[in-house]
């Protein structure tokens, strides 16, 4: 069976710049993130003493569930609007990149149209499912 190869994507502003410009700016967006979590961590756990094995747990993945085991006081201020928004926003940004690299190693490697299209729909459940139990587990824990 002989396959066609793919056209080149179009220049200019288009869906594959759009994609390519989520990806690099999602990783500076999780960098931030992260910048944030690990400052605010820092900030609030040097008022209670934290480790800083707890601090780094706590700063790339807020959840308040991390510091029950530590000798912390006050849990309620880490269940702020703030971690859940935090925790959220990273889900987001790093499912999307991470689904969206896995999409464009479908469209790489793959040749067939017929499959590279199943695993598209087979990726985006995928994706939606762990978005939404990841953001049941920020809100709830």
């Amino acid at each position: 069976m002989e396959t066609k190869p793919r056209t080149a994507p179009q220049r200019g502003f288009n869906f594959d710049y759009i994609m390519w410009l989520f990806t690099r700016l999602s990783a500076l967006g999780m960098y931030a993130l992260a910048f944030v979590g690990i400052t605010a961590a820092l900030l609030m756990g040097a008022r209670q003493n934290m480790s800083l094995a707890d601090l780094m747990r706590w700063g790339f993945m807020p959840e308040s569930t991390h510091v029950i085991n530590t000798n912390i006081t006050n849990i309620e201020a880490w269940k702020s609007l703030f971690w859940q928004i935090m925790g959220v926003m990273m889900v987001l940004l790093a499912a999307g990149h991470g689904f969206h690299g896995l999409l464009n190693v479908i469209e790489d490697y793959l040749s067939s149209a017929r499959l590279r299209a199943t695993l598209r729909l087979v990726v985006l459940g995928i994706s939606v499912v762990m978005i939404t139990v990841a953001i049941y587990v920020v809100f709830t824990a």
